[in-house]
């Protein structure tokens, strides 16, 4: 059977996450052929949110849709870009009225991919009921490719999230830690799945911010300004395998590229 390649980035963390995006990604689509290409943004502008300008870049580099996730209001100026056209999505688990929209579409040679964000609710801000809210955009689509960032902190909701979506969603990935887990699988009904994809960003650090600031203020417990470190970035991310007829996942891969990959 026919099939085709997603490729996914997580969440790329300041300046240095985004200068390993500009100068790995057109490698990696080299590489992988991608038909959708798909990056996490989040934390692109210093470390927390994302600009329109920002967007652009990581457009240019060469992603297809763009994902937020908790920081995703961080930059005001982002506020009217998330209610344009472009394809990048919010958490749609959100109250109504807030700007922006949890899904979007990108077609290409005949596959219609929806691409969904959803946050957490354990350890996060206050937000809707994602699995109640999959339901409810997953109801409205006429597609059965369907792809998920699912923003989470705990690894417990996540995984309940992929068995919730499997059979539902071409793909649930898991963002937000910052860290790679070593989970990748593809679920009974067909579902690719992982606990969470990591980060593009700065490898020498503690979650993308300088380790000496976290150093101190672990051991001090007084207040610290995270800075995002300055320290080279590395790509972290997923292949997924995907079946063109069905939306069905076939097989999902880890990637790590870049310098210290």
């Amino acid at each position: 059977m026919a099939h085709y390649t997603i490729l996914f980035l997580g969440d790329v963390v300041g300046k240095p996450g985004r200068a390993a995006v500009q100068q790995g990604l057109p490698s990696l689509i080299d590489t992988y052929r991608p038909l959708f290409t798909v990056v996490n943004g989040e934390n692109s502008a210093g470390g927390v949110g994302i600009t329109p300008d920002i967007a652009e870049e990581i457009y240019r580099a060469g992603a297809d849709a763009i994902t937020l996730g908790n920081h995703a209001f961080n930059k005001r100026d982002i506020m009217p870009y998330l209610e344009t056209s472009k394809p990048i999505v919010r958490p749609s688990n959100m109250p109504q009225g807030v700007p922006g929209r949890g899904v979007c579409t990108v077609e290409k040679e005949g596959i219609r991919l929806a691409v969904m964000n959803l946050c957490g609710r354990t350890y996060m801000d206050s937000y809707g009921d994602p699995f109640a809210e999959f339901d409810r955009l997953v109801a409205g689509l006429d597609t059965p490719h369907v792809f998920l960032d699912f923003h989470a902190e705990a690894t417990s909701e996540k995984i309940a999230m992929g068995y919730h979506c499997d059979g539902r969603a071409t793909a649930v990935v898991g963002t937000h830690t910052h860290v790679t887990t070593a989970d990748e699988q593809v679920l009974e009904a067909g579902t690719a799945y992982i606990t969470d994809v990591g980060m593009c960003g700065p490898v020498r650090s503690v979650l993308g911010m300088d380790r000496e600031i976290i150093l101190k203020r672990f051991r001090t417990t007084l207040p610290q300004r995270f800075e995002v470190s300055n320290e080279p970035g590395v790509i972290c991310g997923v292949v997924i395998g995907v079946e063109m007829e069905t939306g069905r996942a076939i097989d999902i891969e880890r990637i790590r590229f870049g310098e210290e990959a």
